[in-house]
């Protein structure tokens, strides 16, 4: 009986110590501060006015472009213009052999003397028949022989200083003259060759400005044309829309350019409809046949919803998801819809509306369902206390 006691007596005090350690630990688990919610940084979306700015392949194109030929067939003898360089209109490029044309010119000069000397002996013998015919001495047959005569050699007159006009005109068109400004080609002929009037000496090119040749789908077109039609979209003025250009390393072009026009008809092959817009080129940096990214600002857009590109989650299906804040401060996992990016941010098509908070940073401390402090991203401080947080958290 007492060894019985004895274990009885062992078995309340074990039970008694293992309940006031359980006693314990609820009363440290219940003494032990909860932890604050993660903080995170949202922005507010607004709808606001936002240019729907597409970007088309295009090349590069000469406002001018014009052959240089010779408009008199003969030797050249000079070539003036150096190859590559900027010509004005009207600088000489070639000189052709003048001896010829010179002879012609004398000879035409010959040519009206002899038809000047002609007419002053017809216009004498006019009026002489004319003083005979008054005091009528002579006949009407005679008067009338004189005064027709008298015209023959007007019109061989005139003849005559056609001749020579054509012949001085061959003669300066020995030098072949630069059709309009710009930059110069090679030299397609050298010194010594026989050129004819068909015959191209050299490619003349204005490149500033120059065009840009761009297309654009016409299915695209359409849907932004019956944007503009519902009032969806507002257009750009005339002097508004603006045409910027990319070049191959990706780099921006200083100058901005504006469109010129589009081509009334599709093309039937590739279904594209083709523009043209025109940008400033001072430098001489854009050559033509060079391939650019046009930049064409075709809309305005009354009321759309941006994020920051950063926002954007991307699901295992390849799906666009955002964070939202709801008004109980805690988080919401949102499939969206995104369009085009403007600038470092990202439009919204469908699944948000303007007036709520979206997650830019901290993802990595919540999930879908979590309560969060919230902070307005770009106003946060690393210095911060958890209190300091709590209080930014009155915006959420």
């Amino acid at each position: 009986m007492k060894h019985i006691a004895l274990k009885t007596v062992a078995v309340l005090a074990l039970v008694s110590l293992v309940s006031a350690c359980g006693e314990s630990d609820q009363s440290a688990a219940s003494a032990a501060p909860q932890m604050p919610p993660p903080v995170v940084s949202i922005v507010e979306v607004a709808a606001e006015k936002l240019p729907i700015t597409n970007e088309l392949p295009g090349r590069i194109a000469p406002t001018r472009i014009a052959e240089v030929r010779p408009r008199v067939s003969g030797i050249v003898v000079e070539r003036v213009f150096e190859q590559g360089s900027i010509v004005n209109q009207g600088d000489v490029l070639y000189r052709i052999d003048p001896s010829v044309f010179r002879v012609q010119v004398d000879s035409a000069k010959a040519t009206l003397q002899r038809a000047q000397a002609a007419q002053v002996q017809a216009r004498q013998q006019a009026d002489r028949q004319k003083e005979l015919r008054a005091r009528n001495i002579s006949s009407v047959q005679q008067q009338d022989d004189a005064v027709a005569a008298l015209a023959q050699a007007d019109a061989d007159v005139a003849v005559a200083q056609a001749g020579l006009a054509s012949a001085q005109l061959n003669l300066e068109y020995t030098e072949v003259k630069a059709p309009i400004s710009g930059r110069i080609g090679r030299a397609l002929i050298t010194e010594g060759a026989l050129v004819g009037s068909t015959e191209s000496l050299a490619t003349i090119q204005q490149i500033d400005p120059v065009y840009v040749d761009f297309t654009q789908s016409s299915t695209e077109l359409m849907r932004l044309r019956q944007a503009l039609a519902k009032g969806l979209l507002d257009s750009p003025g005339p002097d508004e829309a603006s045409v910027r250009i990319k070049m191959d390393d990706g780099s921006e072009y200083a100058q901005h350019g504006r469109l010129l026009f589009s081509e009334s008809a599709v093309d039937q092959t590739t279904g594209q409809v083709t523009m043209r817009a025109e940008i400033p080129n001072p430098t001489g940096d854009l050559l033509p046949g060079m391939y650019m990214r046009v930049l064409i600002e075709q809309g305005i857009e009354r009321a759309a919803v941006a994020v920051p590109q950063q926002a954007i989650q991307r699901a295992a299906d390849g799906r666009s998801q955002i964070f939202v804040i709801n008004g109980e401060s805690t988080t919401e996992l949102r499939t969206v819809s995104v369009g085009r990016a403007v600038g470092e941010r990202i439009v919204i098509e469908e699944g948000l509306k303007a007036g709520e908070r979206v997650v830019v940073e901290g993802f990595q401390k919540i999930r879908s369902g979590m309560p969060v402090a919230a902070e307005i991203w770009g106003q946060g401080n690393d210095g911060d206390t958890a209190s300091d947080s709590d209080t930014k958290a009155s915006a959420g």
